[in-house]
This record gives structure tokens, sequence and C-alpha cells, in this order.
């Protein structure tokens, strides 16, 4: 029975087998498949910039550069009255800065508080740098 079924699939396969001729492409399927490649490569970019152009920071720094340089050939020698000396900085001596003059710390904590500020300082550009590479992939 299973001679059969096995020479009559046989048979079949063969008949729509040997009826069905070898599909050709159209004649520019290969010009439209590159076109479609192509408009998928076209993607827009978006490019950033910066605020202040090159020349705004060369300018800034020639200004800098040029007061500093004013300054140090052409400031005066003496000390001159200055508007810091017209204000009246007594009413400063009436606070009480006192909040907390009991309070003592152990150099132990001292040292945990400052270890602690010094891993953040260096922890944070690490992060940063970590973050900026895994999303720039």
């Amino acid at each position: 029975m299973e001679e059969k079924q096995t020479k009559y699939l046989e048979h079949l396969s063969k008949k729509v087998l040997g009826k069905e001729t070898i599909e050709r492409p159209s004649f520019n399927f290969t010009d439209t498949v590159m076109s479609q490649v192509n408009a998928l490569e076209k993607s827009t970019v978006t490019v950033y910039k910066p605020l202040i152009s090159k020349k705004s920071w060369v300018l800034i720094g020639f200004g800098v550069l040029g007061l500093v340089l004013y300054i140090f050939f052409f400031g005066s020698d003496t000390e001159t009255t200055s508007w810091m000396q017209s204000i009246d900085l007594n009413v400063l001596q009436n606070i009480n800065m006192d909040i907390m003059p009991s309070l003592s710390l152990s150099k132990t904590f001292t040292y945990a508080i400052m270890l602690l500020g010094l891993m953040i300082c260096i922890q944070i550009p690490l992060l940063k740098n970590h973050f900026n590479k895994r999303f720039e992939t």
C-alpha cells in the first residue's frame, strides 16, 4: 500500500514539476533591488552644530588674552580706591555663625568623607565615558 502511495506521489511530483518552467526575474530586477538598497542607505544623519563657533572661541580667546596683557602692561602699580571700599561690610560681623559649636568629628569619619568625595570625583568622568561609548554603538 505504501508503495502505491509513494509511486503516486512521485508521479504527481514529476507531473507538477515537469510542467513548471524556471522563473526568470524581470529585465530591470537588479536595478530595482539596488535602487531600493540605495534608498535605504541614504538615511538622514543629524549634524550637530556647536552653540559657539570656532571663530567665536578664537575671538573670545583673543579678547581675554588682550585684557590680560593690557592689565599686565598698563595696569597701575599702586593700589587705588575702588568701589569695593565703599561697601559697608560691618553688617556681616553681627551674623551669628555658631550653628553647631560643639560638633566634633572623629578622624576616621573625616577621612571617610574625604575618600568618598575623592571617589565621586573620579567615578563621574569614568561613568560618563562609559555611557558615552555605550550609546555610540
